[in-house]
């Protein structure tokens, strides 16, 4: 599929459904992961938390839309259960800041993927996809902030670990357009 081209029929608009629902849920799993080995005294815990918050919003919004407007759900879901949680439980394990890093580097992607959504979408008629995104992204974009304060950037070897958690973005968003 031209990725200029999202947006153009039922399908594509089914598709940008599917990935965003499979982003929330694989976003909700890295905190769960996260907050499991931080537990709710770590430093970074309060704004985990409410991240994971937001994100859970966001899933529940996208999991109404797919009920609504009848689209697949991605059948890689269990998938993305394990392997966002143990995203979340390993970079966890790592540290606070190699958690926040990680949540740096998914909202990087994050931002870039609704990005795109948005461009395809201005000449759809679709205000519900088209002002959900754009709310999603800004706060998706609150989170990058909040995780490069409290010192996503400073984690040991950050831009490699950046670097792969972006990859594995990028790969999960093209495989959950599809599948």
């Amino acid at each position: 599929m031209d990725e200029k081209n999202l947006g153009r029929s039922k399908a594509d608009i089914a598709s940008m459904i599917r990935v965003n629902q499979a982003g929330e849920y694989g976003a909700a799993q890295i905190y769960k992961g996260q907050l499991a080995v931080m537990g709710d005294d770590a430093p970074d815990s309060s704004a985990i938390h409410h991240m994971a918050e937001q994100e859970q919003v966001h899933l529940d919004a996208f999991d109404k839309m797919i009920a609504e407007r009848g689209v697949r759900p991605t059948l890689l879901q269990p998938f993305w259960k394990v392997a966002g949680y143990a995203l979340g439980a390993t970079t966890a394990a790592m540290g606070p800041r190699a958690a926040m890093a990680c949540t740096a580097a998914v909202e990087t992607e994050i931002d870039a993927h609704y990005k795109e959504q948005l461009d395809a979408l201005e000449s759809e008629n679709d205000p519900e996809l088209t002002r959900m995104i754009t709310e999603f992204r800004e706060e998706e974009l609150e989170h990058k902030a909040t995780a490069i304060a409290a010192g996503a950037e400073e984690t040991p070897g950050y831009p490699a670990l950046s670097a792969a958690i972006r990859l594995g973005c990028r790969v999960a968003i093209g495989l959950s357009k599809r599948i």
